[in-house]
């Protein structure tokens, strides 16, 4: 905590980034800042120190130059530890001692031991505090739905009865709930098109983890691996991790753009039913010219299938699997996403062969997802509780959907809207090519989250004036005045 260092009034004697430094490296040296974990951003330290951004900015600057810190592009500044190490042994200084162990003990440099640098990975940031926010437009993120949540305990209930526990209290090896599969053979692969047979089925821990098991299954160095740009960017970091080689694919108003850029492909993962983050959906025309070309250029299609059941406007269109008639689409689905994201529970529909080995690599990560869950969930589907919510979810979010589209259009006329059918997210354009990081941080000064949209690309030189608006967390009548301080906040940066 580095409160208590900048608690006591700054004096006139020396200048306000002479004071500002001094603290800051008072805090460090006594650790008050731990070094794996990021600094104060420039406008939070400004603030904590009562003096401007500007001066901020020139304090950690001048410590990177020294050596104090380093900054890590979108993830912030962090404190030098192997230079930190060296001052205070020049200095004889002790305080760094819980930091850095007892003194001769020299510590493991880790981060030159790490194999892939996975905390150096860009991902999508979103605060843990996003309640307290006012107007949390946020993605992923949902409103509790007090009926649903009665309901789920009543199944965590029944699964704990005498009737259940023998399902879940046992280590299952490497199984799943037969019932839970059952369910999803009965209840979610039929309204997607799809038909099959309990052993094209396994249950993961979330659809995330789908992606990352079948990266770790079909993927070796040199393999190359079509995702969409703009794209889900933890699908970009799980197959670069596995060593394949990314190969972004265009993305327009109507989805992924189907063409012989895809022949060159191993694998190409998609978002068909509502593209990530742009929310388009892909057309049947695009469908079927995909699982066309897939059959002809010998690549594996993976669908991620996720807000499927959120359409505003029409039908859901029938999944890419359900076209499906060589086996070549792998489909990834969640069974929480829109229920209860903490919830962490998917499954991937694929050739037996494939979830044979998915099921032998999973068993190493951690066997089976937790067996209480499943049940838990089974009954909660069998009872037709998931069916229920989903339907209260669609109303719900066609409401917000309408209302944030109407308010964007009229407080944000120059902003460019992708016309998509349904989701819980809104992609937006903003005008005159805006700096959306600068309209994101002047928005969260007043009470508004929004995601920047440039972690979403995956080529060289993304584009910087993309917002992404989730509406599955913010109350529909904090709808209207959310999007008018956006909208100051967009007039704020454009001066």
């Amino acid at each position: 905590m580095l409160d208590p260092y900048f608690r006591k009034p700054m004096t006139a004697e020396r200048t306000l980034q002479q004071q500002v430094r001094e603290r800051l490296v008072d805090a460090i040296l006594d650790g008050a800042a731990p070094p794996h974990e990021p600094l104060p951003s420039t406008r939070d330290l400004a603030a904590l120190a009562g003096v401007s951004r500007n001066t901020a900015v020139l304090v950690y600057q001048q410590l990177i130059d020294d050596g104090f810190l380093r900054s890590i592009p979108r993830r912030g500044h962090f404190i030098d530890e192997r230079h930190l190490r060296e001052v205070s042994a020049l200095r004889g200084d002790t305080r760094t001692a819980s930091l850095f162990g007892a003194e001769g003990d020299a510590p493991a440099d880790w981060e030159a031991r790490f194999a892939l640098n996975a905390h150096a990975q860009r991902n999508i940031e979103k605060p843990s505090d996003w309640r307290r926010y006012p107007y949390p437009f946020l993605y992923g993120q949902v409103s509790v739905d007090d009926a649903s949540v009665a309901r789920w305990r009543d199944a965590v209930r029944a699964a704990g009865s005498n009737r259940h526990v023998e399902a879940w209290i046992g280590d299952q090896v490497d199984g799943d709930d037969p019932m839970l599969i059952a369910q999803i053979l009965t209840r979610i692969l039929p309204q997607r098109g799809i038909r099959a047979r309990a052993e094209e089925v396994l249950v993961t821990v979330g659809s995330q983890n789908a992606l990352y098991l079948i990266a770790q299954a079909l993927t070796r160095p040199g393999l190359r691996v079509g995702l969409e740009d703009p794209g889900y960017v933890d699908a970009f970091n799980i197959f670069r991790a596995a060593g394949a080689e990314l190969a972004p694919l265009r993305v327009d108003g109507a989805g992924l753009i189907v063409s012989d850029r895809l022949d060159a492909c191993d694998l190409v993962c998609v978002t068909p039913s509502h593209q990530c983050p742009t929310g388009v959906t892909l057309p049947l025309d695009r469908r079927m010219a995909l699982t066309a070309r897939a059959r002809e250029a010998d690549f594996l299609i993976i669908e991620d299938d996720y807000e499927h059941e959120l359409n505003h406007i029409g039908p859901p269109r029938a999944a890419l699997k359900s076209y499906d008639t060589g086996g070549r689409v792998i489909y990834a689905g969640s069974l929480t996403k829109t229920l209860f994201p903490g919830l962490r529970l998917g499954f991937v529909v694929a050739a037996p062969a494939l979830i044979e080995e998915l099921r032998a690599l999973r068993r190493l990560m951690y066997r089976h997802p937790p067996a209480l869950d499943q049940r838990a969930m089974a009954i909660f589907m069998a009872e037709g509780h998931l069916d229920a919510h989903v339907r209260r979810t669609r109303a719900r979010l066609a409401a917000r959907w309408t209302r944030c589209m109407a308010e964007i259009s009229a407080r944000m006329p120059e902003a460019e809207l992708r016309a998509t059918s349904g989701g819980s997210a809104i992609w937006l354009r903003l005008p005159g090519g805006l700096d959306a990081r600068a309209v994101a941080q002047a928005a969260r000064a007043r009470g508004v989250l929004v995601e920047p949209g440039d972690v979403h690309y995956l080529r060289e030189a993304p584009p910087v004036d993309r917002l992404r608006l989730g509406f599955a967390a913010i109350p529909l009548d904090r709808i209207a005045p959310g999007i008018a301080q956006l909208a100051d906040a967009v007039r704020e940066v454009a001066g």
